[in-house]
């Protein structure tokens, strides 16, 4: 074949690409945390239902270090950050509840309240001091889960410590198809082109984090403004950045805390952009308080009551808002075109833009899933609900693993719901108003990562690969 001949094979290739990129549309397939939409559902496709270690297994790629983001899919290009450790590092443990075993199992023997966080400290907390990090960016081909490049955006001691359930790299990055966006909380935001050339690098001031548990919420897209939400011990604020340069466009400072719940400031939450047929809004959860912002920074409306260390995320799904407000605080739908104050009063009452309130339907860790008209939420003990997303009704409440652990959020397609546990198995339930446990898929590896859906695959984060999981057949 000669080389004009060549040629001109990969002009015309390279026309149908484009074609079909302007056929398809050029968003991203899956460019933040639980996807497009922030609610990690898929209406059609020929996705895997089961799954082991080697059974539709296209690929693992081994991925060195620990990190518990997301990967997020742009064209043919899969990015997953992670660190690494020299030397020793403290793994993580199953469950939620065993530093505050400790601390009882400490309190017993009469120690001191200053022994006590010392010596669970000791045990569980990595401190800036005690490790030299590599944080790390990968992007892997999806086909083949080959490495396409690797590059290295930091090194040295952290800003702050972590829990060693948390990772150095919990933040999942968000793409807008042009560059990645990398955010590690109180270190920096850096943006990569998808050949790996750094694009530009925003330091971040380092402020302190609850116990030094570590950091967790990831940065999101409102069209050409890159989104942050910081909330910390010393300082709490939402943060606008250019994409194209990385310099500062808004900031807006803000003071949540839990009534009556302790002091802490810090939470974990992703920010929400809510496009609703009023307004685009930013929807945060922080200590106390959801607060929905406009695009200029400027707070809309705000709804007290949430949990002191709030994680799980806020969505929409046809029509309404989703405020999840923490282990054993409210669940709420939201109404759009809401404004000030949509806290209860006295007397219970609802504001209008409420449509319903589940009051300790909250979770812990995971984010509740919507899929055909209704919500799937997990507990961290792994407990499912199902509950009705236009009324709230509840249809049933069943365990799924007795002593199990649940981190990630579940996630839907093909009539049913995944449920992945920290110990790498997935069960697969059907969707509809009764309970039906199908079948359980095994990893046996600890996982915490939500999945990415992209066409007929599964990517599957566990600690230390990357599957994609898609039917042989």
């Amino acid at each position: 074949m000669g080389i004009l001949h060549r040629d001109a094979i990969h002009v015309v290739s390279s026309m149908i690409a484009l074609n079909l990129a302007a056929a398809w549309g050029a968003e991203p397939e899956w460019p933040r945390f639980r996807g497009p939409d922030a609610n990690p559902v898929v209406a059609k496709g020929r996705l895997p239902e089961k799954w082991s270690k080697t059974e539709n297994v296209e690929w693992a790629a081994e991925i060195q270090g620990r990190g518990w983001s997301s990967p997020i899919v742009n064209g043919s290009n899969v990015f997953v950050t992670t660190v690494t450790t020299e030397g020793k590092s403290k793994t993580p443990q199953i469950g939620t509840e065993y530093s505050n075993e400790y601390v009882a199992e400490l309190m017993k023997q009469g120690l001191s309240e200053q022994e006590v966080l010392k010596r669970v400290t000791a045990r569980d907390i990595e401190l800036p001091k005690e490790v030299m990090l590599h944080y790390y960016l990968y992007c892997l081909d999806i086909q083949t889960g080959k490495v396409v490049w690797k590059r290295e955006f930091y090194s040295g001691q952290p800003p702050g410590g972590r829990h060693r359930k948390n990772s150095f790299a919990s933040e999942t990055p968000v793409t807008d198809g042009n560059l990645v966006y990398v955010y590690v909380a109180n270190l920096g935001l850096y943006a990569y082109d998808m050949k790996g050339t750094q694009v530009w690098h925003t330091p971040l001031e380092a402020y302190p984090i609850y116990l030094d548990f570590g950091t967790g919420g990831s940065p999101a897209l409102l069209g050409d403004l890159l989104l942050i939400v910081n909330d910390n011990e010393k300082q709490q604020f939402i943060a606008a950045f250019d994409t194209k340069t990385g310099k500062p466009v808004w900031r807006t400072n803000r003071d949540l805390a839990a009534k009556g719940d302790g002091p802490q400031r810090s939470a974990w939450v992703t920010p929400f952009v809510w496009k609703n047929p009023q307004r685009r809004e930013v929807v945060t959860v922080g200590p106390g308080a959801a607060v929905s912002y406009d695009v200029a920074g400027k707070e809309l409306w705000r709804l007290s009551g949430m949990s002191a260390i709030p994680i799980p995320s806020p969505f929409a799904y046809d029509g309404l808002l989703y405020v999840n407000g923490g282990k054993g605080k409210p669940l709420v739908a939201i109404k759009p075109g809401a404004a000030g104050d949509l806290t209860p009063g006295e007397d219970g009452k609802q504001s209008e833009f409420v449509a319903w309130s589940e009051p300790r339907g909250g979770t812990y860790l995971p984010t509740e899933v919507a899929y055909d008209g209704a919500l799937y939420v997990l507990s961290e003990t792994g407990i499912l609900s199902r509950i009705d997303a236009k009324t709230g009704k509840l249809a049933y409440r069943s365990r799924l693993d007795a002593g199990g652990a649940f981190t990630s959020s579940p996630w839907a397609y093909n009539g049913k719901v995944f449920c992945l546990s920290e110990e790498g198995k997935t069960f697969v339930i059907a969707a509809g108003e009764k309970f039906e446990l199908l079948h359980i898929n095994l990893l046996d590896e600890m996982a915490q990562a939500t999945p990415a859906i992209v066409g007929d695959r599964l990517l599957l984060r566990t600690e230390s690969r990357l599957y994609s999981i898609r039917n042989k057949n």
